[in-house]
């Protein structure tokens, strides 16, 4: 028990240190960087606290390998930034060694001794008993070494009794084998709630985050090798030092991901933007600038979305909610009104921009080929979707301005969650309403003139649609029934059917339901059902041009 605290007290302090160094403030060196803030002295406070808990070879206990067999290197804890290492295709942005941590177990699977601890382990009011996952019996639908489909889904799915390993399911989206499981790949911890599930551009890397898996003091993003794409590998996993609950996920050009990480290591304000190398080691945890981090402990700074205009040089996060929260006891969910924008080259924030009582941005979304880099954003409690400028400027003279586009409804209003995925075209936009059971969708192609092509009215076959992907040939769109379930620890578990909806994209972007996977069923007598919240979807259709998305 001491070391549940140990470690939420770490990010307390960690964070608090961290924030508070002022080494550099006002300086940039000869990149035109910021000097980053000075860790040092936290290293050293973490190395005291953790080198004891983990004895006295910690790297004898963490011996995972990459996806190319790259041995991961041992427990490291961030050091002072090497600026003269370009990395991640941000000018100037310096090489740090993986800041990352992967820790095992605290209690480890014992055969015959830990599965009654895990089935019979009482809830606690936060942090909670950091059993060992139980085994599930063997699948006898996931052995298929023949079926090999032109679309594949890789669904990131928990455990329905958040006691047995949560998993990936690699799924045939083929017309004749819609829905057949082709494989099961695990993780070797439980409890974890799944989360959102990103692919680098090659498609030889997945990374699926844990919403819950801080609470079992567990790593909280888990990497995934589908080199080959029809057996998946679990690679490894990790945790940052000051920031955890993953969200949205982006890839680099050059391999690697951004990351919104919504808390910091204890589940507060502020969380990070996380960036990863192309094997997914954590080697910054941004910002690091002073005058960036000013701006996330001036103001609740819970990113949950994230685009990015490479091109254009811009990033977008749009801050949620504070995760703890959603935690019992809570005197009520703080939802955040704002979004960041980022100058993505040097990682630093250009400014605050705020939508009135937004009450939680979820979503935020940059539209393919718009002239202004403009993005869409969702906000929650007012059932509403606004357009971001980034380029454009206030009255008062700040940099990015936000302006509502479509008001999705009274159905749509404090509906706990609005996600959306646009057409690579630019001309429509898809948007899940979770707690009203619906997707709407909008004709955008004219932003002076937005359409709906849903009927707000009609009851549709979905029970609290929450991620949603536009397939890769622009035919279907894949709705997963699920969001979050926290449990008895929480006041955040919305209704859901834990279904797959392939949806029929129609040829003005209206919408059709049509097939399903029924998750819950297939997974109910191994793993006591299955809580899928996200999806990657391969079309290796042409296989001289490969989708990945």
């Amino acid at each position: 028990m001491h070391t549940f605290v140990g470690f939420a007290l770490l990010g307390h302090l960690v964070a608090h240190l961290a924030g508070a160094s002022p080494v550099g403030a006002g300086k940039r060196d000869g990149t035109g960087l910021p000097v980053p803030l000075n860790l040092a002295p936290v290293v050293d406070v973490v190395s005291s606290i953790i080198d004891p808990l983990l004895g006295s070879d910690p790297s004898a206990a963490i011996g995972p390998k990459g996806p190319a067999g790259h041995k991961r290197s041992p427990l490291e804890l961030p050091k002072l930034p090497d600026l003269g290492l370009p990395l991640g295709g941000g000018k100037g942005v310096g090489k740090r060694s993986p800041l990352d941590l992967s820790i095992p177990p605290i209690i480890p699977l014992i055969p015959g001794v830990t599965e009654p601890l895990s089935e019979n382990a009482p809830p606690l009011p936060i942090l909670q008993v950091p059993t060992p996952p139980l085994e599930s019996e063997p699948e006898p639908f996931a052995h298929h070494p023949n079926l090999k489909p032109k679309k594949i889904g890789y669904f990131w799915t928990g455990a329905g009794d958040n006691h047995h390993k949560d998993f990936l399911a690699t799924t045939s989206l083929d017309d004749d084998t819609f829905g057949t499981i082709i494989d099961i790949t695990d993780v070797p911890s439980s409890g974890n709630s799944p989360h959102h599930l990103g692919t680098t551009l090659d498609g030889q890397l997945l990374v699926g985050g844990g919403l819950l898996s801080l609470l079992k003091t567990q790593d909280t993003a888990y990497y995934f090798d589908v080199s080959d794409p029809y057996k998946p590998k679990f690679a490894h996993s990790n945790r940052g030092v000051l920031s955890s609950i993953v969200d949205e996920i982006r890839a680099k050009p050059d391999g690697g991901f951004f990351i919104t990480y919504m808390g910091s290591a204890a589940g507060t304000s502020p969380g990070r933007l996380v960036e990863t190398d192309p094997l997914g080691n954590i080697v910054h945890e941004w910002p690091e600038d002073v005058e960036s981090t000013l701006n996330i402990l001036g103001e609740q700074f819970s990113p949950h979305g994230l685009s990015i205009d490479f091109e254009a040089n811009v990033a977008l996060t749009s801050d949620f909610v504070v995760p703890y929260t959603i935690l019992k006891p809570t005197t009520g969910i703080e939802r955040a009104n704002t979004l960041r924008l980022w100058n993505i080259e040097t990682r630093t924030i250009i400014s605050t921009i705020t939508i009135p009582d937004g009450q939680g941005i979820q979503d935020v979304k940059f539209i393919p080929g718009n002239k202004e880099s403009a993005a869409l954003a969702t906000a929650v409690g007012l059932g509403q979707v606004w357009i971001i400028y980034p380029f454009r400027f206030d009255k008062s003279g700040k940099q990015g301005v936000a302006e509502l586009l479509y008001d999705l409804g009274h159905e749509a209003r404090d509906s706990m969650a609005i996600y959306s995925d646009i057409s690579d075209d630019g001309k429509l936009a898809y948007f899940t309403i979770t707690l009203a059971n619906h997707v709407a969708a909008l004709d955008i192609s004219d932003l002076n003139n937005v359409k709906r092509l849903d009927d707000p009215a009609e009851e549709q076959p979905i029970i609290g649609p929450h991620y949603v992907k536009i397939s890769p040939d622009k035919k279907n769109l894949l709705v997963l029934g699920y969001f979050v379930q926290a449990g008895d620890i929480s006041v955040l578990n919305t209704p859901a059917d834990f279904k797959a909806h392939w949806l029929d994209i129609n040829n003005d972007g209206s919408i059709s339901f049509n097939r399903t996977i029924d998750f819950e069923n297939i997974f109910t007598r191994t793993r006591g059902g299955a809580r899928p919240h996200s999806v990657v979807i391969f079309d290796l259709t042409n296989p001289d041009d490969p989708k990945y998305y």
